[in-house]
This record gives structure tokens, sequence and C-alpha cells, in this order.
């Protein structure tokens, strides 16, 4: 087998020429006959027994050709493409077989290989690195979610009436001139007064009320609900089973305990400050990151062959399917609750592929200009933590999992981690304050009389009802 000839027919394409002498392909020719033998009957023997002479006399001279070429197909091509020194990065087309006999056979064919790639300057790519500080009200926003998750809910038992926050049960049924509209009943529903589920005037007819009462709402639906109801006055017939509150605990030394390991509420504040602010600077460094590698995308200067943005597109929402399959769902169905169909969907994946295949065309050629390798530590420490994160014995991972699959993506995260060590981080300036209009010159001679002091009384709280 041997490499006739490889010829750039146009940007990413090149043709093959690749010929398989008589002897190989005569091979092939008798394997293909032991492979079919068994199918083939010929008057005079038992099935499966027939010479090969005998088939070829009576099927033709070239009745296991066919077969013999998908034989010598995969190594004659490999072995081109090598002898070439191709980056083929796409299954060959167009293929042509213009001889093939008894002294060998001639297979043409077209790859695309990987694109030439220009790159700009990787080195100091300039990137903005935010403020990592967490502030007083970032940690008593943090605080009063954590006593918001310990929060119960209780029926109140005094007979007073239904005020905003409250959560009223409830029965509803609406009526529009006079008869009753699908979708406009249920029984014992939770309505939290001031959420805004109802449509607007709704939950606002519910105060005022008390358990155990009965009243009509009235309300218009808005002009762009939907057909049937759209801007109709409905009434509601309502009964006010009971009410509900939530009750969130005291931010005390007892509810600290409760939730936590420490025993103080200073102490509680001191440790949320501490996870804010490593959470947060995880996310700034994050951000950084993120911003010098799609700069570093943006530096590739190259001609990209639709057939990687394509495969790009089919791994990411393949990988979107298998997370919608983890959460018990698959995408036609996905799909079909969207409104969308398989041809949209893929073509919003399209400028992130795009994008991605830019970073790692930029990756590779830093990879063989920075000329990075991946050492025996490398791979020793890699396996460790495949090892630690499947809890599996280091020389199962090794087994399950040959070096050759690892090499690529470590190498990419040496090219990454070249780039980000070698950029240029600021910090994120805060807009200057707006400085305040200077007062106009009083007259010198113009006196002003001092400002009279006032105290405000606080107004005292009004009962809910």
């Amino acid at each position: 087998m041997s490499l006739k000839s490889s010829n750039k027919i146009e940007e990413n394409v090149w043709e093959l020429e690749v010929a398989v002498d008589g002897e190989t392909f005569m091979n092939a020719v008798n394997k293909a006959y032991l492979q079919q033998r068994k199918k083939i009957n010929v008057p005079g023997f038992r099935k499966g027994k027939a010479p090969r002479a005998f088939i070829e006399k009576m099927y033709g001279e070239a009745v296991f050709y066919e077969d013999a070429l998908e034989i010598v197909y995969p190594d004659a091509v490999s072995a081109a493409i090598e002898e070439a020194k191709l980056e083929v990065i796409d299954t060959p087309f167009d293929l042509e077989v213009p001889e093939m006999g008894k002294d060998g056979v001639v297979i043409k064919l077209k790859v695309t290989v990987m694109p030439e790639v220009k790159l700009g300057k990787y080195k100091g790519i300039k990137a903005t690195k935010k403020s990592a500080k967490v502030s007083a009200e970032d940690v008593k926003s943090h605080i009063n979610n954590m006593l918001e998750q310990n929060s119960r809910i209780v029926t109140v038992e005094t007979k007073r009436k239904v005020k905003k926050n409250d959560i009223a049960v409830i029965d509803f049924e609406g009526f529009v001139d006079g008869v009753a509209f699908e979708g406009g009943k249920a029984e014992n529903y939770e309505l939290t007064i001031g959420s805004n589920q109802f449509i607007p005037g709704f939950e606002d007819q519910i105060i005022g009320h008390k358990a155990g009462e009965e009243f009509d709402v009235n309300v218009k639906f808005p002009e762009d609900y939907h057909a049937e109801l759209a801007g109709k006055d409905a009434t509601f017939k309502i009964k006010l089973h009971e009410i509900k509150v939530k009750e969130v605990p005291a931010l005390d030394d007892e509810f600290v305990k409760d939730v936590s390991e420490y025993d103080t509420v200073d102490e509680l504040k001191k440790n949320v400050k501490e996870e804010l602010e490593n959470k947060k600077q995880h996310e700034v460094e994050a951000e950084a990151n993120n911003e010098v590698l799609d700069k570093l995308a943006d530096l590739v200067t190259a001609v990209i062959p639709d057939c990687m943005i394509e495969k790009k597109m089919d791994d990411d929402v393949q990988d979107f399917a298998y997370r919608l399959q983890m959460q018990g769902l698959d995408l036609n169905t996905y799909l079909k609750y969207t409104g969308s169909d398989e041809k949209t969907f893929r073509e919003q994946y399209k400028e992130q592929a795009e994008k991605q295949v830019k970073l790692d065309l930029a990756l590779a050629e830093i990879i063989k200009k920075e000329n990075l390798e991946v050492s025996d530590a490398d791979l020793e420490e890699e396996y460790a933590q495949y090892a630690k994160a499947y809890n599996m014995d280091v020389d199962q991972i090794k087994k399950a999992i040959p070096a050759d699959n690892i090499k690529p993506e470590l190498l990419q995260r040496k090219a990454v981690d070249f780039v980000i060590e070698n950029a240029s981080f600021t910090a994120e300036k805060k807009p200057a304050a707006k400085k305040a209009a200077a007062p106009k010159a009083e007259k010198a001679d113009e006196e002003k009389p001092a400002a009279k002091k006032t105290t405000k009384k606080a107004p005292e709280k009004k009962d809910a009802e």
C-alpha cells in the first residue's frame, strides 16, 4: 500500500490517491471469500464448501472485490494520511475507485484537514478583576436566607383579619356573565397575599376578611390575558378557611447552635463572611479568567471548516440531552414543551461552538509554540484525582482509562494555565462619585438666620386590623 499523490485542492481540503498492490488486494479477496462462502450455494457442493474458483466462475471474477475493498480500505487510507503528514479532522469523502483488479486497487478521496492558524500576541492579555469584597449587607442577606429556610408556617388562632404577607387558605370559583369558566376553581388553595400570583385586584380584596367568611371578589381580566377571558369582568366566589403566617426564628445564640456548629451569632457572622469571601473570590477569578480566554479566542485568524463547528454543536446538544436525561426528561419532550424543534434548538449553539473551536485552535497553537508536555508526574496526579472522585484503586483507573485519553485534556489545561499566568489583570475601577454643585455665594452684607432645629416624633404603629 502506498500514497501515489496528495494535493491541496482548496482551503483545508486535500485530495489523495492511494494504491494497494495486487498481492495485498488478492489476500483481501481470499479473506472476503472465507467470510462469505457460507452464504453462497453452488450446485454439487455442500453449503459453504464450494471452492473460490467455482464461485468466481459462477458469479464473476469480481464477486468478492467490494468486500475485499472494505477490508483493505481502512489501513490503506490511514497509511496514506500518515505518509502525507496530514491532520485529518473528518471522515474522508468523494470516494472514487478508478482501478480495481488482480493488479491491485487505486483509491481517490478527499479529506478535510486542520486549518492553518495565525495567533496574535497571547502573552500579556489584559483583563479586569472585580472586587471580591463582601459587605455587611451581603452577610445579613445570607443569614436572613438561613432564617427563612428555618421558618415554619403556623395557623393564626385569633379571629383577626387577613393582612398583607398572610397566607390565606381559600376555596374559589370564577364566573363570567354568571357562567363558571374552565380553570377558575380550586379548593384549599394557599395564597400568599402580596405575592401577585393572581390577576390585579384579586389579592387586595382578600385583605380585611376573617376565617370562616364567604364573599365575592370582583376583578377585570387584563387585555393581554388569553383570548377567552381577555378584558372581561369576572366574579370569584370565595370561602376563607384559615389564615396562616410564616414564623421566622429570632437570630440569637440558640438559633445559631441549632443550625450550625457555632455557639454565638458573632461566630456565625464571621464564618458566613469568610465563606462568602471565598466564594466571591473564586467567582471573580473565574470571571477574569474567562475574559482572558474569550480574548484569546478572538486572536485566532483561520478559515475554520464547517465540520469542526458542526461537531462541536453536536457535542453541546448531546451534553444538554444528557443533563435532561439525568432529570428524567428527554430532548424531544423538552422541545415539545418549549415549542421548539431540533434544528432551531441546535442552531442556538452555533455562536458558542465557533468561540470554543477558536479557543481550542488557539490552545493547540500555544502547546506547539511553548513545547508544552505532560510529564509522568502529571499523569500520576490526574489518575489519583480520578481514583479519589470515583472511589476506586489507581490501578483500576489506569486499566479503564488509557494515558493517551487523558493527555490531550491535560495539555489543554497546561496551555490555559500558561495563558492565565502570563495575563495582565487590573482591578476594576469604581465609578467616581459625582461632586455636588457648589452653592451660590451669598452677599457679604446679607446675614442668614440660623436654621431652627426640630425634632420629629416617630409615628406610632397602628394595629394592622
